[in-house]
């Protein structure tokens, strides 16, 4: 992999040049697997060998990339494919949020394709259990919908969804707590995405510095005061990272509030950077930082309502559950009609694998009609 001699000083100056090294070789290996369970659902990684990520309760590195497509569990939203590094942003929340309380309204602003989003629903719901509301937003219509699709198959009912422009969440507090994982120059992702790779240049981190700004200016009062920002990116540069955070806290009025080692994290003037070569997974950068003043006298409304939030989750319809082997739930996850185990009721079925629900089907004896959706259907060959 060749990087572009810009890349590399702007690289050195942000992190140092030993640092930067390292960084660069290890740019140029293979980037790590990993997932995060979903705890509402699986509470042991299904892969042997696993090791668990130290700043994820629900983390896990694996040995080897399996087929996930042809895992029933991912389907069924078990877990969550899902950088090491990209976690921390969860982690950094957990330790920022110790200020919230029952009821507590969080919008994440920029969530597809929906990792954090599923990652703040955990550690809201373990905390709050359904006292709790989620808003996750994608501006970009073709993103939303993976967005809405991840959702959906993660399945917690506090969760909603809109594809929002960032200025359209008002004038009026809405949320006591703001994660913006913001759009960047990707330099974190340059092992995984080669895209990222041929655009990036010195005009291009300015450009997304400027976006940055933007986005965060124009939902900053949808923040209560006293509220909680998140503020990510995955790159590595001072530009759209600490500079960026700097211009929030003297052009919005906030002030961080984790300032400590936590290792192996390399800690910056306002936040934390996750580099490859120090951490097994990709780049990533994220602070934690509190909107001045306090929100003890405004009333907030419930964003769910107020934003005509989509609930993917929908009430369980209550059909008679059919558990299937590996081979039925497939075939099943593939479109294809299948035969349910003998004894199973007649009518319409809930198709479940090793306990987790699959989806519906309309068991007519000798074969079942399939009703899993087919925008979800698996396309590769299954055999």
């Amino acid at each position: 992999m060749i990087f572009p001699g810009a890349f590399t000083e702007l690289l050195a100056q942000s992190v140092g040049p030993e640092r930067a090294k390292t960084v660069l070789e290890a740019l140029q290996g293979p980037p790590s697997v990993s997932l995060r369970l979903n705890p509402a659902k699986l509470r042991e990684c299904p892969f042997p060998d696993a090791q668990p990520v130290p700043w994820s309760p629900w983390g896990f590195l694996l040995k080897e990339r399996p087929v996930f497509t042809l895992d029933p569990l991912l389907h069924a939203g078990c877990y969550y494919v899902q950088d090491t590094s990209a976690m921390f942003v969860g982690h950094l929340f957990r330790l920022s949020a110790e200020s919230l309380e029952p009821g507590a309204a969080v919008l994440d602003l920029c969530a597809a394709p929906g990792g954090k989003t599923t990652d703040l629903a955990a550690s809201l719901r373990e905390r709050f259990g359904d006292r709790f509301t989620l808003i996750a937003n994608e501006v970009i219509r073709s993103r939303y919908a993976i967005l809405r699709s991840n959702v959906e198959t993660w399945g917690d009912a506090r969760v909603g969804t809109v594809s929002r422009d960032p200025s359209a969440f008002g004038n009026a507090p809405l949320f006591h707590a703001l994660v913006a994982d913001v759009p960047c120059s990707g330099e974190g992702m340059f092992r995984k995405d080669a895209e990222a790779l041929a655009e990036w240049s010195p005009e291009n981190v300015q450009h997304c510095a400027a976006r940055a700004r933007r986005i965060l200016k124009d939902s900053w009062p949808a923040l209560a005061p006293g509220g909680i920002l998140i503020y990510s990116t995955c790159t590595f540069n001072a530009v759209e990272n600490d500079e960026t955070v700097d211009w929030i806290i003297r052009e919005l009025g906030a002030e961080v509030i984790v300032d400590k080692e936590l290792a192996p994290a390399v800690k910056t003037r306002y936040g934390y950077l996750l580099l490859p070569g120090i951490v097994p997974g990709e780049g990533q950068y994220c602070a934690a930082l509190r909107k001045k003043g306090s929100a003890d006298d405004i009333p907030l409304g419930n964003p769910m309502t107020l934003l005509r939030a989509e609930q993917p989750v929908q009430p369980d319809p209550g059909y008679p559950r059919v558990e299937v082997d590996r081979r039925c739930a497939l075939q099943y996850l593939h479109g294809d009609a299948v035969v349910l185990p003998e004894g199973a009721p007649a009518g319409l079925v809930t198709l479940c694998y090793q306990g987790q629900p699959l989806g519906p089907g309309k068991n007519l004896g000798k074969r079942c009609n399939n009703l899993y959706p087919k925008a979800k259907r698996i396309r590769m060959d299954i055999r």
